[in-house]
């Protein structure tokens, strides 16, 4: 094989279309294992009850009937003062719990906190003008973990 100007000389493989004659085992192909049908349940397994959907599950218990109110309570107010928050803000704000005295609101960091903490007489101003009680907001720094 010549090179070709200013460079080396290069090997080129050919390919056969000819099956190989290399000794030893062909590949096979497997297929994939057969499951065996499921068994039908025995009467003397014990029967799983069907899964209760979670508004029901919220409304049977007076606790969590309680707990359902107050989550939807906390985002409802979110949905009031959402508008009022400058648009990356309420990236890092989240929705706390409300009480008795104060509804808070959950800050990602202590920068977040400031600014919440600025804005929070016209958030609860907001609040009053709805009608919600009570008005007060509380800001707390949201602990990572």
């Amino acid at each position: 094989m010549q090179a070709p100007p200013g460079g080396t000389a290069r090997k080129t493989r050919q390919f056969s279309t000819r099956p190989s004659t290399v000794p030893g085992p062909r590949p096979t192909t497997t297929l994939p294992a057969m499951r065996a049908p499921p068994r039908p349940a025995s009467r003397n397994a014990p029967q799983v009850p069907e899964p209760l959907p979670i508004a029901r599950a919220l409304g049977s218990h007076e606790a969590l009937a309680r707990l359902g109110r107050l989550i939807r309570e906390s985002n409802r107010r979110m949905e009031i003062v959402a508008p009022c928050l400058p648009g990356a803000l309420i990236r890092f704000v989240r929705p706390g719990p409300v009480d008795e005295e104060a509804w808070t609101l959950l800050a990602a960091n202590a920068a977040v906190a400031a600014k919440l903490r600025h804005m929070q007489p016209r958030l609860e101003e907001l609040l009053a003008e709805q009608g919600l009680q009570p008005t007060r907001v509380r800001v707390k720094v949201q602990k990572q973990s």
